[in-house]
């Protein structure tokens, strides 16, 4: 599939989730990512239109800030007086969604921000286009596991026991690993047998020198999925 086409229906499922789920006087918690940028940009049109007002949002990375800076987007921290009651709508993207709507989260790294958002928040939307969905989670993409650099040796010897196999995330443009925003590193992990993601979920957070792990569980989304022919499909969350 085309990049162009890609980004076509990045843009849609972005634009379907806030047409449908966003009103004034929300507490939003705004995703990070290629697919969720769609949606804040989305939402700041509206801000610029006057079909939304009085917006609260949380943004869940330095990207999202930025941006949300660019399209006068109001923003807070969860500790904010604004925001501590929690959010009433969390939008973000996904790297892989099951037939449950169980996710893989964190291509970006944001995944430990993203998720006390979404669990955070009453609602949770998830916008992806179609090449995102799987029948089983980790068949195309790792779980990533965000840990303390002291415990890089230690969690890989221990996810080894659960039938992972380990790569420690590299960046790209600079020698050595990825470090998150809060100054961890992340392993991506691929189980050699198929597991419960829920469970699994739980499992890795209960290693010592784990922080957060990339599989979304415990709360189902509605999912907008933006389809080759044009479309976007929503699937309600069950």
């Amino acid at each position: 599939m085309e990049q162009d086409t890609i980004n076509l229906m990045k843009i849609a499922a972005g634009k379907a989730a806030v047409d449908s789920m966003v009103k004034s006087g929300m507490k939003l918690g705004l995703g990070t990512g290629s697919t969720a940028i769609h949606a804040v940009r989305r939402v700041g049109e509206l801000i610029t239109q006057g079909a939304l007002r009085d917006i609260c949002a949380f943004a869940t990375s330095f990207q999202t800030e930025i941006e949300c800076e660019k399209l006068n987007i109001p923003f807070f921290t969860l500790n904010s007086k604004e925001l501590s009651a929690g959010l009433d709508l969390t939008i973000d993207g996904a790297d892989e969604v099951d037939p449950l709507s169980r996710l893989i989260k964190g291509g970006g790294g944001a995944h430990l921000i993203e998720k006390l958002a979404a669990y955070a928040s009453s609602a949770f939307a998830i916008t992806i286009d179609e090449s995102k969905l799987t029948e089983r989670l980790g068949n195309g993409f790792p779980v990533p596991v965000e840990v303390i650099p002291e415990a890089r040796v230690q969690v890989t010897k221990t996810l080894d026991k659960l039938g992972a196999d380990v790569i420690l995330r590299e960046a790209l443009r600079k020698a050595g690993p990825v470090i998150t925003e809060h100054g961890n590193i992340i392993l991506d992990v691929r189980f050699r047998e198929p597991i419960d993601p829920s469970l699994m979920e739980t499992e890795l957070n209960q290693i010592p020198g784990v922080v957060e792990n990339g599989f979304f569980t415990r709360k189902v989304p509605v999912v907008f999925i933006a389809c080759s022919n044009g479309t976007v499909e929503t699937r309600p969350a069950v």
